[in-house]
């Protein structure tokens, strides 16, 4: 099969690797679509230790079973692989299993590719007339919908939230909190060309800058930056959600969050219901059209990796399809 490889930062390849065994209890999927990450980014310019080259990249993926009584079923997948068997797989609360294994990181290769094999857990059925480039944001809409379910919790109808950064994963989080409930959301997006695109084609209410106090922000770039913005801009009693992995140091402004008792909260991936939840609701159309991504060829991915390091992209998304 072909497959696009991180060899080095800043580089990779498309060439022809060997075709993955499903596995028992798994299944062979022949990906039809697969998202560009910001953490596939933090890998291809060489920040991420975890993902070392040479890897198959990617993680955001749907596609059709091609073997076996279900050949032929159209799933999305959960990229996230537990054991299912330790206390925090058994409280529902797999994104903490400490033997978690997710696609595009050792020893599990990723999606960047014309195959995959996953287990059956880890797939939902994706019903006829769903787009499986659009299933395929299941799971970068998963991870803000698992954040914004957290913040939830803490600060129960909130009359405000604030999302700093307009990517994918902001984008999202914006469209979680309206799917939930929360009518007063603006987004923070420095890059004028993205606001635009988010303004004329998702409707958000998109800001440069912000300004006034909000019940819940959510932080999905992960930077100092925006970290000093988060702590800046959380009410007296509200929380910060941080889903970005941009930088690990520095930003928060710990004394005025002791002294506002202002809730910190850092989120990672999904649970399994999470994942499963944001399908029905991407299913059922309860989190808009999805129309923010754009779509190019698996061969053109070195490319799109290029272009969105240079800032060239508008859309949130790019969405690779190896077919």
């Amino acid at each position: 099969m072909k497959a696009l490889i991180y060899d080095a930062p800043e580089r990779l390849g498309f060439r022809e690797v060997p075709e993955p065994v499903a596995g028992p209890g798994e299944h062979l999927i022949r990906v039809e679509a697969v998202g560009i990450c910001g953490s596939d980014m933090h890998a291809y310019l060489g920040h991420d230790d975890r993902r070392p080259a040479p890897l198959i990249l990617g993680h955001e993926a749907a596609g059709v079973i091609v073997e076996g009584p279900d050949k032929g079923r159209r799933v999305t997948i959960n990229p996230l692989v537990t054991c299912g068997d330790c206390a925090a797989c058994m409280a529902g609360r797999e994104n903490l299993c400490e033997a978690r294994q997710i696609i595009s990181m050792p020893p599990r290769e990723g999606a960047f590719a014309q195959f995959v094999a996953m287990p059956e857990r880890n797939l939902v059925t994706v019903p006829e007339g769903v787009p499986l480039e659009r299933a395929a944001l299941a799971e970068p809409l998963a991870v803000s919908w698992h954040a914004v379910r957290l913040a939830l919790q803490v600060v129960p109808g909130p009359d405000r939230a604030l999302v700093v950064g307009g990517g994918a994963i902001g984008l999202a989080a914006a469209l979680a909190l309206s799917a939930m409930g929360v009518t007063g959301v603006t987004v923070v997006e420095p890059n004028a060309a993205r606001r635009d695109f988010l303004a004329a084609v998702c409707r958000d209410h998109v800001v440069a800058e912000a300004d006034g106090l909000f019940d819940i922000v959510v932080d999905a770039v992960g930077y100092a930056a925006t970290r000093k913005v988060a702590s800046a801009r959380a009410r007296p009693g509200g929380v910060i959600v941080h889903v970005g992995l941009g930088e690990d140091m520095g930003g928060l402004d710990v004394r005025r969050m002791t002294l506002q008792e202002i809730t910190f909260i850092g989120t990672y991936t999904y649970t399994d219901q999470d994942f499963r939840d944001t399908a029905q609701a991407l299913f059922d159309g309860r989190l808009g059209r999805l129309e923010w991504f754009e779509t190019r060829s698996l061969d053109e991915g070195a490319a799109a990796f290029a272009d969105l390091r240079a800032g060239k992209v508008a859309a949130p998304k790019i969405v690779l399809k190896p077919w």
